[in-house]
């Protein structure tokens, strides 16, 4: 069994100004900003939804088919995913396009400006997806708009199982386009933030949400994560960490660990520890496709964590 895992690919470019922005911005000179970080520290890492998902569940044991549209660059994130034995045959490049990139700024205060290029990711809606290849999940996640209407519609009437993840694509959608998402998805997922905002723009109560799909799930960081299905709410402890290095990609790791465990008819209670174990093994890492564990040693953490094995 394969998951389709319908995003984005990006670069992410990260730098580090060795400063506080607000030493260097004029607060009286806004309306003629012109100014200049100098940027010792600066990586590059691979990134976008579906490349991050796909990572993570493959470290699982899993077989994604990774589904996004990506620019005449992307060369050696292409070398990345043949390294880790990603399958890139619904991969599409379109030409004269950038893959999706960001640029981000960090100052020593942790303050963020980021710039970001979507390129490529603006003609996911050329992909479509069929029945076949022995899909049996699918995923949703941040994308360009018209692709995540659409995939979400051909999921529908192919009829695959999805999962419904709007994340930082959430604002692109009022109430009614998310109403659609929902009622045409199986599960839905959102952090804490996302899930406030999506109340707001259906009327909807997380209970009245669980309604309309198999299960509504919402995760609360370092507190753990809700699954509220029709009668009750299912509460997800978090794991413990190491060490915390770097947030960016968590929800992405832990959306790998919820297909894993749809994927092998899991109940709630492991599909979400297992969710919650691979957003702290991220987290340990700088990065977001950086970390590396087998599935022997992830479930040797899972018991040691939650005394239990899952596998």
């Amino acid at each position: 069994m394969k998951a389709l895992i319908c995003g984005s690919y990006a670069f992410d470019s990260i730098m580090v100004f060795h400063d506080s922005f607000k030493n260097h911005i004029l607060p009286d000179k806004l309306h003629m900003l012109n100014v200049c970080f100098l940027v010792p520290e600066m990586r590059r890492e691979f990134g976008g939804c579906a490349g991050n998902i796909a990572y993570n569940l493959k470290m699982l044991g899993g077989e994604p088919l990774p589904m996004a549209t990506v620019g005449t660059d992307f060369t050696p994130y292409a070398h990345w995913l043949d390294k880790c034995g990603i399958d890139r045959q619904y991969v599409k490049e379109i030409d004269g396009a950038y893959t999706a990139q960001a640029f981000i700024t960090t100052d020593m205060d942790d303050n963020q400006i980021t710039a970001f290029h979507p390129g490529a990711m603006g003609s996911s809606h050329e992909n479509v997806i069929k029945a076949g290849d022995n899909i049996s999940i699918g995923i949703v996640s941040p994308d360009g708009r018209d692709g995540m209407i659409m995939h979400a519609e051909q999921f529908k009437e192919a009829g695959i199982p999805f999962i419904f993840d709007p994340g930082q694509g959430l604002p692109m959608f009022d109430g009614d386009d998310l109403m659609r998402f929902i009622d045409q998805a199986t599960w839905v997922t959102v952090n804490d933030y996302e899930a406030q905002m999506l109340q707001d723009r259906t009327g909807k109560s997380p209970h009245e949400i669980a309604e309309h799909v198999d299960a509504f799930i919402v995760t609360l960081g370092a507190k753990g994560s809700h699954v509220y299905v029709k009668d009750k709410r299912i509460d997800i402890p978090s794991a413990t960490t190491v060490a915390i290095s770097d947030p960016t990609g968590c929800g992405d790791a832990y959306r790998a660990g919820l297909l894993y465990g749809l994927m092998n008819d899991m109940d709630w209670e492991t599909t979400g520890r297992i969710a919650s174990l691979m957003g702290a093994i991220k987290i340990e890492k700088h990065g977001t496709q950086n970390h590396k564990l087998s599935l022997d040693e992830i479930a040797n953490r899972f018991e040691e964590t939650f005394g239990y094995r899952f596998n």
